[in-house]
């Protein structure tokens, strides 16, 4: 018997990621030291405390019970006191605030909570992938407009709010950007906020790299602007800042309509993350500010070195102010040996350089051309993966 997927599952594109990771995974099966650093998978550890923490209460026979999908109460409180401390925000925990399994699955079933079949919904471009399939996957349709971080920006939103019948319902927002690491100043969320009241549309703004900042840089968060509570949601998560990525904990907070649609989906899929998880993310956002400034560090130590690396091999590439990512241009030149096409690029420098990218093109149209290089091996990895782009890109060149 044959059976196909739901029709939803085919409006999704061929998932060049998969054929990315499937090629690492077998070069590495045949011996290759492949430096990875295709994904924002952070390798260094999370705080001593919290994994001291989380020891303590798995012990604990009560913790391996059901939670509760919503996030345990001094959780939630813990957070509405983080954002309360770092941005000026107020938030209500029992009402505008709800613990997510990582900031992905409360973005994918906020989406699925709020929008359907007939809904449209304003996407950058380039833009992670889930801001643009969880539309998808929740039945809606996107529009996409070339990313920015300025008037012209949000113009070119409005231009397709005043436009597009029906209407969009949402707008979806990520800075720092990934894959970019483009970052906005907090009048940039003002803007937003007034262009919202005027269309009377959603927000949604994804702050995962809240937190990881460099040269002095603080990103705000969407929420200080007056009055964003009243039009959308911020989600965010312990992932990058704590390094507690696989944990799986994150946090949607903001609207309160909107947090009690997204806790109703919950209600129905999950019965809440682990409950020793919970108590540990507790501790890290009660002692690991300092934790959080040291891996920015590190990050931005790495930064420099990819950076210098990057623009000798004449790649164009900006220094990022956040994130945990680089952003690169690759040199024309060496761009045309792979018929111009960022995803064969990517898939060539695996296998002959044993240097994993992710590639432009798999972020939307406007990512063609560019790299995603995440920060996530050490000083001496990167310098490693630099020499293995020269020996392909310039020296292998050279000699033919």
């Amino acid at each position: 018997m044959h059976i196909e997927p739901n029709a939803r599952l085919k409006r999704l594109p061929p998932y060049v990621l998969g054929r990315l990771k499937q090629m690492i995974y077998d070069r590495r099966r045949a011996g290759a030291d492949v430096i990875d650093m295709n994904m924002g998978n952070p390798s260094d550890a999370p705080p001593d405390p919290v994994v001291e923490k989380i020891r303590e209460a798995v012990v604990d026979p009560r913790n391996s019970r059901y939670s509760v999908s919503r996030g345990v109460f001094n959780l939630r409180r813990d957070f509405a006191i983080k954002y309360r401390n770092k941005w000026g925000v107020e938030l209500d925990p029992e009402t505008e605030v709800i613990a997510t399994i990582g900031s992905k699955e409360g973005f994918s079933h906020m989406c699925l909570a709020m929008l359907g079949p007939g809904d449209i919904v304003v996407v950058a471009d380039p833009a992670f992938q889930i801001h643009t399939y969880a539309v998808v996957l929740a039945g809606a349709s996107v529009v996409s407009v070339p990313l920015g971080n300025d008037r012209a920006f949000l113009d070119r939103i409005e231009g397709v709010l005043n436009n597009l019948t029906p209407k969009p319902r949402a707008i979806i927002l990520n800075y720092p950007h990934n894959p970019t690491t483009m970052t906005v100043d907090a009048a940039f969320f003002e803007d937003v906020v007034e262009l919202a009241a005027r269309h009377q549309v959603m927000v949604l703004h994804d702050f995962a790299y809240g937190e990881t900042c460099f040269d002095g840089y603080k990103a705000p968060s969407f929420l200080q602007a007056p009055g964003a509570k009243e039009y959308g949601v911020e989600f965010s998560t312990l992932s990058k800042p704590y390094n507690m990525a696989g944990w799986r904990i994150g946090f949607c907070c903001g609207h309160p309509q909107m947090i009690s649609a997204l806790a109703t989906l919950k209600g129905y899929y999950d019965y809440g993350i682990f409950q020793a998880v919970q108590i540990a993310a507790i501790i890290a956002m009660r002692e690991g500010d300092k934790h959080i400034e040291e891996q920015a560090r590190k990050y931005q130590q790495r930064r420099d070195v990819l950076v210098r690396g990057l623009r000798k091999l004449g790649w164009q590439v900006d220094q990022p102010r956040a994130t945990m990512f680089v952003w690169a241009r690759v040199n024309p030149e060496h761009l045309s040996r792979y018929n111009g096409s960022t995803d064969e690029f990517c898939l060539a420098m695996v296998d002959q350089a044993e240097v994993a990218m992710t590639p432009g093109a798999a972020f939307g149209d406007h990512g063609e051309g560019y790299v995603r290089i995440a920060l996530v091996e050490n000083e001496q990895r990167i310098r490693q993966a630099l020499r293995n782009l020269e020996r392909v890109l310039i020296r292998s060149a050279a000699a033919v």
